[in-house]
């Protein structure tokens, strides 16, 4: 039998990995789409940034409800919703109409998303905290190393719509878990009576926290510009099969989970402030070595570990600016965690049809992905200032 945490380990990091498994599962079915709905590989890409905005805009739905009326029910109802949207997905027989039922997707998918963070913040603090989104980014990047496999296989056996009944079952199985498993984690004396807008105001005012989200948030829009852009670069421009494509996304998931575990175990020597301002750095460099090699053609052997140690900054810093932000907020952990997501998400929206405006490839992606990274950077040193603004630990 599980004990209490492992559970909640896993069922939060199930939770949060609902929004990655909305986005990655499909991934190797686009160019199918594209051509069995008769569109565009920049209007198939829409179907992903629907998604992307639909995740972010219900966070702040999700997030302050359940400052007032707790994580449980928001969550359910959140998951009965995702359960309804895929069914729809499946159904779809244009673009147009998939591109809605994917924005309605986005938004139920949201709320797994929002309320790990906050279940999480509820409570754990300080330490704990960190290595507990730790725990919950190694659970949840198996997501993208799962989905994209699973994906390029059921697609052996089923058409495309076979992979968002897929999503339909495993929503099911997430609500009836956390239905049966979950505690409400809100303390009476933790729940808000303050409007949905006075506690976003007061979230907003906190300038270390809105630094965070922004870097956050711009660091993920890179993330997601690979995403969108990895099914075409490596099917079309590198020949690889679905299935192939797929062990090499997966190949990049684990490296996310490896590089939040090391993030975590660095941050408890060093602290996280100094692990962030080094981890950052170093992603902008690796950002930029990926955009040369774009630059330069090179081969699927080379590109393949620079893009791997680009991706897997992603994670760490997730977990570490996560942590940093969340622990900024005594209450309104839901307003805050909504709008970390939301940032997040909405970023990632605006960024993952750019790598398709003149073409997708290799190089439309790294450029996207180094102008992200960058400004994350820019975000975290100039807005935050961790070398001159006291940071709440």
């Amino acid at each position: 039998m599980l004990n209490q945490k492992t559970f909640l380990v896993i069922i939060l990091g199930l939770l949060a990995g609902l929004g990655p498994l909305c986005t990655d599962l499909y991934l190797p079915a686009l160019p199918d789409i594209t051509s069995q709905l008769s569109t565009t590989s920049a209007t198939t890409q829409i179907t992903l940034t629907a998604a992307l905005f639909g995740l972010g805009i219900g966070q702040l739905v999700f997030g302050p409800v359940s400052d007032k009326f707790g994580r449980k029910v928001p969550l359910l109802l959140s998951l009965s919703l995702f359960i309804g949207a895929s069914v729809w997905c499946a159904m779809a027989d244009n673009i147009n109409e998939l591109i809605i039922a994917r924005f309605i997707q986005g938004l139920a998918g949201s709320g797994g998303a929002v309320l790990s963070r906050a279940i999480a913040r509820d409570m754990y603090s300080g330490s704990d905290l960190t290595r507990f989104f730790a725990l919950l980014m190694a659970v949840n990047g198996l997501a993208p190393i799962a989905a994209p496999i699973i994906g390029g296989f059921q697609l052996q056996y089923t058409p495309w719509q076979g992979l968002f009944i897929s999503l339909a079952v495993i929503a099911g199985a997430l609500l009836l878990a956390s239905g049966i498993g979950l505690k409400e984690s809100l303390r009476p004396d933790q729940v808000s009576q303050e409007s949905m807008l006075t506690g976003m105001k007061r979230v907003l005012s906190n300038r270390p926290f809105v630094g965070m989200s922004l870097a956050q948030g711009f660091v993920f829009a890179g993330m997601f510009a690979y995403i969108a852009a990895s099914s075409y670069v490596f099917q079309e421009q590198f020949e690889l099969s679905p299935q192939a494509y797929s062990y090499v996304f997966g190949l990049n998931g684990f490296g996310m989970i490896l590089s939040a575990t090391i993030a975590a175990k660095f941050a408890r020597h060093h602290g996280e402030t100094t692990v962030i301002n080094y981890a950052i750095v170093l992603a902008v460099l690796s950002a930029g070595a990926l955009l040369m090699t774009s630059l330069l053609n090179s081969s699927l052997v080379i590109v393949m570990p620079i893009l791997m140690v680009t991706i897997a900054f992603t994670s760490a810093l997730a977990t570490l600016v996560n942590s940093k932000a969340m622990q900024q907020l005594h209450k309104n952990a839901g307003v805050g965690s909504a709008i970390l997501g939301t940032t997040m998400f909405a970023f990632g929206g605006i960024s993952s049809p750019l790598t398709g405006i003149n073409g997708t490839s290799l190089l439309s992606m790294a450029i996207v992905v180094f102008i992200c990274y960058a400004l994350g950077a820019l975000s975290w040193f100039f807005i935050v200032k961790p070398n001159k603004t006291p940071i709440q630990s």
